[in-house]
């Protein structure tokens, strides 16, 4: 059987927004999946969270342990795919952010507008890796975005992906825990250390951000046994990478349906995060174009495929930071013309 997974970050609007936003939608083969499909998974949550509900829900995918009080772990897994050996111990993700100020608190911004050259990341990463080697951790550079620290010391702490805390005050989302103050004092040292930095001034000068602290999650011991997982095929669109992933998966460049069937998935997952940017932006006039684009780029060629038995089953599962819901659509869905094509089902 040829199964097909799809991802949709944020394709759930805010609740307050959603009766206007849905009103511009002109999508008729995204309606007919979602209205025609039946709806197997629905998660509402008004909790805190240290991750958003699709990132616990890709860990899953891929046999990651998830834990409500922290950040799934996913740090070795993400560095087998930058072909990066994790020595025995405790590893965590360590990305380069920027965190403004406002009024009285701490904000950190959403890392995928910070613009990070490769040239300017080793620059920065080079200036802070004698400090972690001089408190008796490894760093490893894996991308200008993504870095590992090996800190079998801060186990126990609990920490947050940093989509789940960008846009808000950061102190309930900063690692909490055994030795949080020795991984403050840490942080502090890396923030100094840039603080005026050629680097970081040569940015300011030209309107980027200032690359000024450092955000660790995903911590992950090397002993820590993973559960089977679910994906056999991970599609990547072109420039996307998902620290999610997992190694053991066959990764295949994906950019149009066509490419899907022509790879036969047997067990297959495809992830479109265009709408993570706008949505954490509040940018909702983007939002609706990158959607409303999806529309004859995947969804409509994907009821085709289902229409003419290229795949057996698609499943669509769609998110926001709050809540989650998975739809399947096999063809015998699409004989269901009682039930009218409507996005309704963006609203959970």
């Amino acid at each position: 059987m040829t199964q097909l997974a799809l991802l949709l970050p944020f394709a759930l609007p805010q609740k307050e927004l959603a009766r206007d936003l849905l009103r511009e939608l002109k999508m008729p083969a995204f309606a007919t999946l979602l209205a025609r499909g039946n709806l197997i998974e629905q998660q509402i949550s008004d909790g805190f969270s240290r991750a958003l509900p699709h990132e616990n829900w890709l860990a899953q995918q891929f046999g990651m342990a998830t834990d409500s009080n922290s950040s799934p772990s996913v740090a070795v897994n993400a560095m087998s795919t930058f072909g990066l050996q994790a020595d025995a111990g405790v590893w965590f993700i360590l990305q380069p952010v920027h965190l403004h100020i406002a009024r009285d608190h701490l904000v950190l911004t959403d890392p995928q507008q910070l613009q990070l050259s490769e040239q300017d990341a080793r620059g920065l990463f080079d200036t802070v890796q004698p400090l972690f080697e001089e408190s008796g951790r490894t760093l490893l550079y894996g991308d200008a975005r993504t870095w590992f620290l090996r800190a079998d010391d801060l186990q126990a702490l609990h920490t947050s992906t940093p989509d789940a805390a960008c846009g808000h005050n950061i102190d309930i989302w900063m690692p909490k825990g055994a030795n949080e103050r020795d991984w403050r004092r840490l942080q502090n040292e890396v923030q100094m250390h840039w603080h005026g930095h050629a680097i970081n001034d040569a940015r300011e000068a030209i309107g980027l951000k200032p690359v000024n602290s450092v955000w660790l999650w995903g911590g992950t011991s090397t002993t820590q046994t993973s559960s089977p997982h679910k994906i056999e095929e991970t599609f990547t669109l072109a420039g996307a990478q998902h620290l999610f992933a997992s190694s053991t998966a066959k990764q295949i460049p994906a950019n149009s349906v066509t490419d899907l069937i022509a790879a036969k998935p047997q067990q297959g997952l495809l992830v479109l995060d265009s709408l993570i940017a706008p949505a954490m932006a509040g940018d909702w006039s983007e939002w609706l174009g990158r959607l409303q684009a999806m529309e004859t780029e995947w969804f409509a060629p994907l009821l085709e495929a289902i229409k003419n038995s290229q795949l057996d089953q698609l499943s669509i599962t769609l998110s926001h930071n709050t809540a989650l819901s998975t739809i399947t659509i096999q063809k015998s869905s699409l004989r269901k013309f009682w039930r009218k094509p409507s996005l309704a089902r963006l609203v959970p």
